[in-house]
């Protein structure tokens, strides 16, 4: 037991009159704007507008949040929060006396994020006139970085535990219980900053030729596929899941897996009809001059 890492960091940073900082709304915001600060640069090499990559981030911000929030509430505690429907907007619990405890906003699913980030995108892409697609694909390039961050916040809470270990690198969550657990949350941040990386790379060195939902496609497979095999090193969040042979964040990942996976064929075929103009166009100019 000595050999394990034993955390049990306060989730409050500092609480003034009720009102507490929290380290995973601070990682929140931060994840936030560290990939608002790479999508500005992304837009200012694509010769966007400045007023484009702004109103971007504030749809781009509520669609996530209100989905991410909606989608715990619906999915995971559907019994309790529709008995409860102010707590899925307010960042409050009602108590049995009568009062009210103010409790941020602790539940927040991925799944849930991403359908609530696609419908803010479309809405973006009808007020902009920016085509959805392309819209979708240069978020891609930058969101891994703002999803390793929230877990990072995920671990400070003590929450989204993994499964019992012996493993040298086991976190102790005393906050829990004392027993050995893989660090979960560690994992995917990994995951998603490999992800972010790897994204940059095909940018800056490919983007010419990939595009058409490209970066979209591979951004969802990866970070979905790999959220699919780290749910068999977590504990379940709800006891309904026990029975299951695949956890809720397993069965909501296949159908982003399949979507991705559809992109990139997608724009793979949409691409070689593009190159087969291009070519056309050079043989034309040619001819002429």
């Amino acid at each position: 037991m000595l050999n394990y890492i034993y955390w049990n960091p306060d989730p409050e940073i500092i609480n003034i009159n009720g009102f507490p900082l929290r380290y995973y709304g601070l990682l929140f915001v931060t994840g936030v704007l560290v990939s608002s600060y790479f999508l500005g640069k992304i837009f200012k090499k694509e010769g966007l507008p400045q007023s484009n990559h702004d109103r971007l981030l504030i749809y781009a911000v509520l669609g996530i949040f209100i989905g991410a929030r909606l989608g715990h509430c619906l999915l995971y505690e559907p019994v309790y929060f529709l008995s409860n429907p102010l707590e899925m907007i307010f960042p409050i619990r009602f108590l049995n006396d009568g009062s009210i405890e103010f409790i941020g906003y602790s539940g927040l699913a991925s799944h849930g994020g991403g359908i609530g980030l696609t419908i803010a995108l479309i809405l973006y892409s009808k007020k902009t006139k920016h085509h959805f697609v392309d819209v979708v694909d240069l978020l891609a390039v930058v969101v891994g970085i703002g999803c390793a961050f929230i877990r990072i916040g995920n671990l400070m809470n003590s929450e989204i535990i993994g499964t019992p270990t012996d493993l040298p690198w086991a976190f102790v969550f005393e906050r829990i219980d004392f027993i050995p657990r893989h660090p979960s949350q560690l994992y995917e941040a990994i995951c998603y900053l490999i992800i972010f990386g790897t994204m940059m790379f095909l940018y800056y060195k490919h983007r010419t030729s990939l595009k058409n939902g490209f970066f979209s496609g591979t951004v969802i497979l990866l970070i979905f596929t790999s959220r699919f095999f780290i749910e068999f090193l977590k504990e379940n969040q709800v006891s309904f899941e026990e029975g299951l042979s695949f956890n809720m964040g397993q069965m909501l990942s296949v159908p982003y897996v399949l979507i991705g996976f559809c992109l990139i064929i997608y724009s793979k075929r949409k691409a070689l009809p593009e190159a087969e103009e291009k070519v056309r166009q050079k043989e034309k100019q040619s001819e002429i001059f």
